[in-house]
């Protein structure tokens, strides 16, 4: 077994301030990208905003650019829990600049950085990151105090064994999420062929008829999505609800990072069946972030700002999905509100969808029900993945679980099948 030796993080790394970009020069989109607190998940990682994500166009000081690999840490705490987030610059092709309010993690002495990316995201560190922060609205750390945090340390070549471990875990769930965008793409684009090219299978011999929207195919209807599905709206659960135990409240952000150690549960009295959720269910969120999303997690409870969409008898899930995917622009254009934007109930009465023949529906959906399907298996293979890994991190990153003598490649085979 590895001996293991207390340290202070100012033994094996230094943290160097970032630069105080310019407000005036920031846009959204572009190729040189400003790291944020944003960047990071509250449980580590770094994620890219997308279409909100800061980019910079003025000049850039020497040594503010971030080399792909490199470990930043959020030193403020913009979101609950993202004090000390560490994250790794992906290899994107976008060029990320070193912000202020992030620290970049400069190893030495032969530390490992993928162990201490692990290490900055284990409950520990953030405990002592935490306690020391200041500020009361916002709180904030500083390479100082960071330094000062004091964690074990096994020997250089336990950590790159750790370090490899747990970022093999990573790396299936990346690979796992590659195949998921695949499957929906592919699906997406057969969607787009038949519904919105009207290039479906026997076009030819269908003519185009004149609709209120414009043309579509003879046999066809225009239906607005409100008669197209129910649309149930979450239950409004209050904080007294909130537990650590029971059924996971499903909000806005388990749509898009799926449950967590952080996501409140309820074990209160039984709900109504329309307020539970399974897996393979169809759910939009209608407020802050307009999305639609198959759940494919366990059966969890949802949260009002959120419908559970209930396909009706001539529109199948599996076309709802691409539909009100494809319709999100239209909805987007109805949104109300300043700080939080969200639609009206009426919206899903003026936004509306062109409904294909039946024979033609069921051939829609026996072509993407295996694609659909597969994202759900998926799925629920990425929080296996992510829940082990969770689990091994602490213990393995103190030194609690000592994996010396594992065979590694027979433990990732187990978790992968």
């Amino acid at each position: 077994m590895s001996e293991w030796r207390e340290v202070a993080l100012g033994d094996v790394l230094d943290i160097k301030h970032g630069y105080a970009f310019k407000g005036t020069e920031f846009t959204q989109g572009g190729h040189y990208r400003l790291v944020t607190p944003g960047n990071f998940w509250e449980w580590g990682g770094f994620r890219d905003r997308g279409e909100t994500q800061k980019s910079f166009l003025g000049p850039i000081p020497e040594g503010y650019v971030l080399p792909a690999g490199s470990l930043v840490v959020a030193m403020t705490e913009q979101a609950p829990g993202l004090l000390g987030s560490s994250g790794l610059i992906p290899r994107d092709g976008y060029t990320w600049l070193h912000n202020q309010r992030i620290g970049l993690v400069c190893e030495r002495d032969g530390t490992d950085r993928r162990f201490l990316y692990y290490l900055f995201n284990t409950p520990s560190i953030r405990a002592q990151l935490s306690a020391s922060a200041t500020g009361t609205k916002v709180r904030h750390t500083a390479p100082s105090r960071i330094l000062a945090v004091r964690a074990p340390l096994p020997d250089s070549r336990l950590q790159r064994r750790i370090g490899s471990l747990l970022a093999s875990f990573d790396e299936l769930i990346e690979i796992n999420e590659r195949r998921i965008e695949l499957l929906e793409d592919l699906a997406r684009s057969l969607y787009r062929e038949w519904f919105v090219r009207f290039r479906f299978p026997g076009h030819e011999d269908v003519t185009l008829v004149e609709s209120e929207p414009g043309p579509i195919p003879a046999g066809w209807r225009i239906k607005n999505f409100a008669s197209a599905a129910q649309f149930v709206n979450g239950f409004a659960f209050k904080p007294s609800d909130h537990s650590q135990h029971g059924l996971p409240i499903i909000k806005i952000k388990e749509l898009k990072q799926g449950v967590t150690v952080a996501t409140p549960r309820y074990a209160g009295g039984e709900l109504a069946s329309k307020f539970l959720v399974e897996p393979g269910d169809l759910l939009f969120s209608w407020s802050a972030d307009l999305g639609v999303y198959i759940w494919a997690e366990g059966r969890s409870a949802l949260n009002q700002h959120l419908f559970k969409v209930v396909p009706g008898n001539d529109a199948p899930a599996e076309f709802l999905y691409h539909a009100l995917r494809e319709a999100l622009p239209n909805f987007k254009v109805r949104a109300q509100g300043t700080t939080m934007r969200h639609i009206k109930r009426s919206a899903l009465s003026e936004v509306r969808c062109a409904v294909p023949s039946p024979e033609l529906m069921q051939a829609f959906v026996q072509a993407a029900s295996p694609f659909h399907q597969q994202v759900v298996t998926l799925r629920q293979a990425q929080v296996a993945l992510a829940a082990t890994r969770d689990a091994l991190l602490p213990r393995v990153v103190t030194g609690r679980l000592d994996i010396s003598d594992v065979d590694l490649g027979d433990l990732l085979s187990a978790e992968a099948a």
